[in-house]
Formats: C-alpha cells, sequence, structure tokens
C-alpha cells in the first residue's frame, strides 16, 4: 500500500485526481466509482478539468435496496448529481436497488463486471472498516450481493436521511473479490472517527472481521489519508 498523507479533503481529492489522470492517460478505460462523503472533493476536482469521459464506463460499488433511481438519497442520483450530469460517461453501470429479484440482479452486475475490467477502483472506508457496503464477516472471496447493512452503518449513514427510521436496511453491493479485481486502488480516508480502521486495515492482521485488510493482498493500492485518519498508523 502506498499511503499518501494530506493536509485535508481538498488536498485528497486533488491527489485523488493526479493518480486518475495518470491512469487515464496510461490507458485506462473503466473506473469503479464509490458513493458518499469522501470521494466528494474528488468528484470537484474531476467535474472541474477538461478530462474527457465520453470513451470510458463507469461501474459504481453499490446501491441501497428499496430507493427509486430517482430517489435524492439514492446512489444514482447522487452520481448524477456530483459527476455525471457535468462529465458524460460512455455508459454508466450501477446496481439496480428496485429489481425484482434481487439475487438474479447480483449475477447479471456480476457479468457486467466481467465484460468491464475496472481499471481503477475509488473507495472510502466505513467506520467498521467495510469497503462498499461489505460488512465485518463478508466473505474475501464474496461477489456481487445483498447485504443486511450494520448497525453502525446505519447511524452514520442516517446524516444524510431525515431520521435513522428512513435509512434502508439492505443494499446490493460489489463483492470483495469484485473490488480486488480492479488493477488499481485509490482508498480515500479523512477524520479521527476513520482512524481504527485504516490502522487495522494497513497493519492489522488480515481478517473478515474487517473487510478492508482484503486490500493487503493488491498489488496497486493508494491510501490517502489527512492526519487524523492517519493518527493511528
Amino acid at each position: 500500500m502506498k499511503i499518501i498523507k494530506v493536509a485535508d479533503q481538498v488536498e485528497g481529492g486533488k491527489k485523488g485526481f493526479e493518480i486518475l489522470s495518470e491512469k487515464m492517460s496510461n490507458g485506462a478505460k473503466t473506473l469503479g466509482l464509490a458513493t458518499g462523503s469522501t470521494p466528494v472533493e474528488f468528484y470537484k476536482q474531476v467535474v472541474a478539468s477538461d478530462l474527457d469521459f465520453s470513451d470510458m464506463t463507469s461501474v459504481n460499488l453499490d446501491e441501497y435496496v428499496g430507493l427509486d433511481a430517482d430517489h435524492e438519497q439514492s446512489y444514482r442520483h447522487f452520481m448524477g448529481e456530483q459527476l455525471f450530469n457535468a462529465k458524460p460517461f460512455k455508459v454508466n453501470y450501477l446496481p439496480n436497488g428496485k429489481a425484482e429479484d434481487l439475487q438474479a440482479e447480483a449475477k447479471h452486475y456480476d457479468q457486467i463486471i466481467a465484460e468491464n475490467p475496472i481499471d481503477l477502483q475509488i473507495l472510502g472506508i466505513g467506520s467498521n472498516g467495510h469497503i462498499g457496503f461489505n460488512e465485518p464477516g463478508t466473505p474475501f472471496d464474496s461477489t456481487t450481493h445483498i447485504v443486511d447493512l450494520a448497525e453502525s452503518t446505519i447511524k452514520d449513514n442516517a446524516r444524510f436521511f431525515e431520521n435513522e427510521e428512513e435509512v434502508p436496511k439492505k443494499a446490493i453491493s460489489m463483492g470483495i473479490a469484485s473490488i480486488l479485481g480492479a488493477k488499481s486502488i485509490v482508498l480515500m480516508a479523512y477524520g479521527e472517527n476513520k482512524a481504527d480502521a485504516v490502522a487495522a486495515m494497513v497493519n492489522g492482521e488480515q481478517t473478515e472481521d474487517l473487510p478492508a485488510s482484503a486490500l493487503q493482498n493488491h498489488d496497486d493500492v493508494y491510501v490517502i489519508v489527512d492526519e487524523a485518519a492517519a493518527s493511528k498508523l
């Protein structure tokens, strides 16, 4: 893992953008994208740039189960607001959290990933060490699957909803094996509440109790952290 320490989220976004630019100049065509507050500054850098994504494909990590695509807290809506409306891609793939048959949708999404191998995957990390919505206990060989969200994740995400009761309790997520299939990975983490998870990911044992520790198995991982998130390294 290459640890990149930055002053704050804005500088972290710029570092992430530099890596993206380099990967695209070297032929990257498919990006794995993440949602949440962590990558927002990164997306601002992308939107402000002159990079052209019209020949690029995106594959998102996850989506809540049960939210319409145009719901203001759906990840499809988030991606439109943060990136896609300003920077059109050739095609954008996100899991369908409203699919009638969620297991069939998971298999379909695995097929999409197989047909569009990810060159660069953007990640955040949960305070419990989750990546995507792969909660503690998720097998390292998992592919796209339906997740019962951990209580800590529901509490973390409640700030985006009117109240905790409105937070969906399930999601559909790329699995850990899906994430590890990316050629390169950029994980960003900011704030003291991520310090324990970051330290365990980098220096702890590889264990399914901390899903992000699986990244120790990957050859090309960049970890962008501010001082607070890096405080226990």
